[in-house]
């Protein structure tokens, strides 16, 4: 677990499935994403986001905004295992529309990032985006991430001809 200011990150608990899986199926969260999931999906991410938690001691956490207790999407960082780093440390986040443009997303990568540093043998810290997603990119120039365009990728898991085809590496190096 880790707290901000403003926030609770921590392990997904049973009640967060239905909030999680509203926050998944809206096309405004996840139109960088390739598109909202359903319910079904929504709650195979949670266990295996769970089940890396419970492996690793990190993962992505459920977002618990502080002042209402409310579920607002996932931020933490995990171990990645597919392309295109399969062993590098992964820093992610998806919010509620409602939690967009809050400065949420940069406090909770920020001390995900920090807390990375702070206790795993990693000497940087990775996060990636389809080229087009400004918003994400400028959350990882916040907390000081820059551009690696040596590992810009397509994304294989996306159709030839997709606008999110193409992504960008963001990289945080140990201090």
């Amino acid at each position: 677990m880790i707290e901000t200011d403003r926030l609770i990150l921590r392990a997904f608990r049973e009640e967060d499935r239905a909030p999680m899986a509203a926050i998944n199926g809206d096309p405004r969260v996840n139109e960088w994403l390739g598109g909202p999931i359903g319910r079904e999906q929504s709650d195979a991410f949670v266990d295996r986001v769970n089940a890396q938690i419970a492996a690793d001691g990190f993962g992505f956490y459920a977002a618990e905004r502080k002042a209402d207790g409310r579920l607002i999407g996932m931020i933490g960082i995990r171990r990645n295992v597919s392309p295109p780093a399969p062993t590098a440390i992964e820093l992610g986040w998806r919010l509620s529309p409602e939690a967009q443009g809050t400065g949420l997303a940069t406090e909770g990568a920020q001390a995900c990032l920090d807390w990375g540093f702070a206790n795993l043998d990693t000497d940087e810290i990775l996060a990636w985006t389809a080229s087009t997603n400004v918003r994400s990119q400028a959350v990882m120039r916040r907390i000081g991430m820059a551009a690696d365009p040596s590992r810009d990728f397509v994304h294989t898991g996306l159709p030839e001809g997709h606008p999110l085809r193409q992504h960008v590496v963001f990289a945080a190096r140990r201090p």
